[in-house]
Parts: C-alpha cells; sequence; structure tokens
C-alpha cells in the first residue's frame, strides 16, 4: 500500500506540474522554482510533513520535498546557532542530496558522450 500512496501523491504532484507546462506561459525553471518554494512554504507552517509521512518516497523525491528538507534545516540551525543558522540551516540540511546529485551527474557524464543538439 506504501508504493500506490507514493505513486498517487507523486502522480498528483508532477499532473500539477505537467498542468502548468501546458496551461500557463510560465517557463519550465520558473515552475521547478515555485515547487521548491511551494514545498518550503508548506515546511515552514508544518503542512508538509504530514504528507511526507503519508506518501513517503511520492512527496519528498519531487522539488516541493527539496523545499521542506532546505525549511527544516533552516528551523534546526536557527534553534541551535540563532540568526547564522538562517544562511547554514538549508545548506546542511541538504548536502547529501546534493552532493549525490554532482556525483551521480559525473558518472553518467563518463560513460555517456554529450552531443550537439542539430
Amino acid at each position: 500500500m506504501d508504493y500506490v500512496k507514493a505513486f498517487i501523491v507523486g502522480g498528483i504532484i508532477c499532473a500539477i506540474g505537467q498542468v502548468l507546462i501546458d496551461k500557463t506561459k510560465l517557463t519550465p525553471a520558473r515552475i521547478l522554482v515555485a515547487f521548491v518554494c511551494t514545498g518550503t512554504v508548506l515546511q515552514l507552517f508544518d503542512l508538509y510533513k504530514p504528507i511526507i509521512d503519508f506518501a513517503g518516497a511520492g512527496a519528498s523525491v519531487p522539488l516541493t520535498g527539496f523545499g521542506s528538507v532546505l525549511m527544516d534545516g533552516v528551523k534546526k540551525a536557527v534553534d541551535d546557532k540563532g540568526f547564522l543558522g538562517v544562511i547554514t540551516g538549508g545548506l546542511t540540511a541538504s548536502a547529501a542530496g546534493i552532493s549525490s546529485a554532482l556525483i551521480f551527474g559525473f558518472l553518467v557524464s563518463l560513460i555517456f558522450k554529450s552531443k550537439p543538439k542539430s
């Protein structure tokens, strides 16, 4: 049942993105930033954590989950370090995900050869 919940919630998030691409003049980059900001704001008010608890990876893997991780890190760092936590908290909390993306991106670039668009 966990897979079904993850699939449904992740699918809804992706469907919202697709509707925004198809029905608005927003660029994909702006939509991605909007998803990160939405996850951040929802986590600020403790509204995204219940969604992650319900859907697991279906809610934590999309960009809204990244925004949630950033805000969660900022909240914890502000509690520990004060105002300096605003700057350091998000990066500390998301360092593993960012590092993984860089490492796997590099490994894939070694395996595959890029081609110019024609």
